[in-house]
């Protein structure tokens, strides 16, 4: 390249490098922004349309309720012949360590859940919000009672609008009550410290003169907006959608095209779970798992994606209790979290297909983190300790590759000799290969075999949430977020560039410039990759070009060593 072409090359290249940051300072970031939680005096959007606030659970998996659960709205009586305006319904607010609640006197469901321990923004002191019924998006966690002879949701009474847990409590309760048709029903929200998981209890008092036959239904309804949690830019993004789970099948996904044209097929198992699942975080019913669920998927009347269970219906004899329950995850993806409310409810971590692999280097992970104290080098660390495991087949591949560039020169002589006939130019490589026991595809298998696992290793480093707002060192303050100076991907590009010269050059020249262009690619591709997933590939690459180096030369120095020998 000349000194003028040179001149006017690298003031193009840095001012697509400028504009390239600006993009993604105006583009870049995909969090919503900073939320408040609806005011308590604030009544519900679901007063906005009759009958939106309804649950309508099948009585079976073949068929629908006869008489669906239409919702109770202002100016209008429930079931029970009380005025609905007469009572407080205001939502009520329940704080603790990890959950920040706005739960909806009508009917007791979660419209609104932040996540104290989880920012929205790295940059902001505004905790995450999952939950919420607003203009951008309706996302909320629903639970009823359905009993025989009551039609409409139930409008409680909550003893106070505002609830705390205290820094010496370890549990807090919420109760709301309510009477329908001469039954009192308390519906109980329990809390823990430290914990998302809030266990919902229907407390049934039969005062009435006649058997009353109820069953508790549980639905997660959530819209089509996109993922708040998904990164921006090219690359594999996390599943955004339900999930339910029996014993026969432990994770099935269900996606939300699939509920929009009623693919899901209503099923009856025992104990299992249902879930709406995005990057980092998923809600999630988990009912009694020594009892008969029935799992379904539906439309909503505003269009919302519901995915639900209905227990089995209890008779409650009169004089006699009953006590209906189920357990709703709100929060992070986090194993140790998931597998202690459900079986395998820790498979909405999705690590994609091969979790098999996924799941012990997630292990190992973890454990360095346990001993180092930081994600960046933890990743380094298990980068090459993987490397150093499957050494061996990466030696076989890089002494072909060794081979094949030391042949390079008589390779190239074989086709300017036969380059007009292509068939006797294939048969002179052929014998050419025989003789000096080059194995053309030596290079490629093995290294096929590695992919799997490092697969497996992107997919586990894009799917933990350790790694969400991690810093590792100098810029890099959130290992899940893109690199805001570009400077990784740039040195991953160049780091690939370096292998490239130690690989022989493709025969064909079409390949050959093919090949040069893959690290220009490739550092694109890069440049809106978490910084976790960039220090991992930089990580690979540079012990790839040490190993490959070393034994490049020892083949090198052996050959020489073995000429001298023959010339003496």
């Amino acid at each position: 390249m000349d000194l003028k072409r040179l001149l006017f090359v690298i003031p193009l290249a840095v001012l697509a490098y400028l504009m390239v940051i600006q993009w993604s300072n105006d583009h870049g970031h995909n969090d919503r922004p900073d939320e408040a939680p609806p005011a308590l005096t604030q009544q519900s959007s679901s007063d906005v349309e009759p009958g939106e606030q309804s649950l309508d659970a099948p009585e079976a998996a073949s068929e629908r309720a006869s008489a669906p659960d239409t919702g109770t709205m202002p100016g209008e009586t429930d079931s029970a012949g009380n005025d609905a305006n007469a009572q407080d319904t205001r939502l009520v607010s329940v704080r603790t360590d990890a959950l920040d609640l706005r739960i909806d006197p009508r009917g007791g469901d979660i419209v609104y859940a932040a996540l104290p321990k989880h920012l929205q923004r790295l940059d902001s002191d505004a905790p995450f919000v999952l939950l919420s019924d607003d203009q951008r998006r309706s996302y909320i966690a629903r639970s009823g009672l359905q009993m025989e002879g009551h039609q409409g949701r139930i409008t409680f009474n909550p003893e106070q609008t505002s609830y705390q847990l205290g820094d010496d409590q370890d549990s807090l309760q919420v109760d709301m009550s309510a009477t329908v048709n001469g039954v009192n029903v308390i519906k109980r929200f329990t809390f823990e410290r430290d914990s998302y998981a809030v266990r919902v209890d229907y407390l049934i008092d039969n005062v009435s003169q006649t058997p009353v036959s109820a069953r508790f239904i549980g639905q997660l309804a959530r819209d089509n907006s996109d993922d708040p949690t998904s990164g921006a830019g090219v690359g594999m993004h996390a599943y955004l959608g339900a999930a339910f789970s029996s014993p026969d099948e432990h994770y099935q996904k269900v996606g939300f095209g699939d509920i929009q044209d009623g693919k899901f097929n209503n099923t009856d198992v025992r104990g299992g779970w249902v879930a709406i699942i995005q990057h980092y975080f998923t809600t999630a019913w988990a009912p009694n798992q020594d009892q008969q669920n029935l799992y379904y998927a539906d439309v909503d009347q505003r269009g919302r994606n519901v995915a639900a269970f209905a227990s089995p219906s209890e008779t409650v004899a009169p004089g006699q209790n009953g006590d209906l329950s189920a357990t709703l995850y709100v929060g992070p993806k986090e194993h140790e979290r998931l597998e202690a409310v459900a079986p395998h409810l820790q498979l909405t971590v999705d690590f994609g297909w091969l979790w098999f692999l996924a799941n012990p280097l997630f292990w190992l992970l973890t454990h360095i983190h346990a001993l180092i104290g930081n994600w960046g080098f933890s990743i380094i660390l298990l980068t090459v300790l993987v490397k150093a495991v499957l050494f061996p087949l990466s030696a076989t591949a890089y002494k072909s590759m060794a081979k094949m560039r030391k042949m390079g020169p008589e390779m190239q002589r074989i086709k300017e000799q036969h380059g007009d006939d292509r068939q006797k130019m294939s048969q002179e490589m052929m014998k050419f290969y025989q003789k000096e026991k080059i194995n053309p595809l030596g290079g490629c298998l093995p290294i096929v075999i590695q992919m799997p696992v490092f697969i497996a290793l992107y997919w586990m480093l894009m799917e933990s949430i350790e790694l969400r707002h991690a810093p590792f060192m100098l810029w890099i303050h959130d290992l899940s977020a893109q690199d805001p100076y570009f400077i990784l991907p740039i040195i991953m590009g160049l780091t690939m560039f370096l292998q490239q010269q130690l690989n022989p050059t493709p025969p064909d020249p079409t390949q050959a410039k093919i090949m040069k262009m893959l690290p220009i690619v490739f550092t694109f591709f890069f440049l809106w990759f978490p910084a976790g997933l960039v220090v991992y590939w930089i990580t690979n690459n540079l012990l790839s070009i040490a190993q490959q180096y070393y034994i490049t030369k020892r083949i090198e120095r052996g050959d020489g060593d073995k000429d001298k020998e023959k010339a003496a």
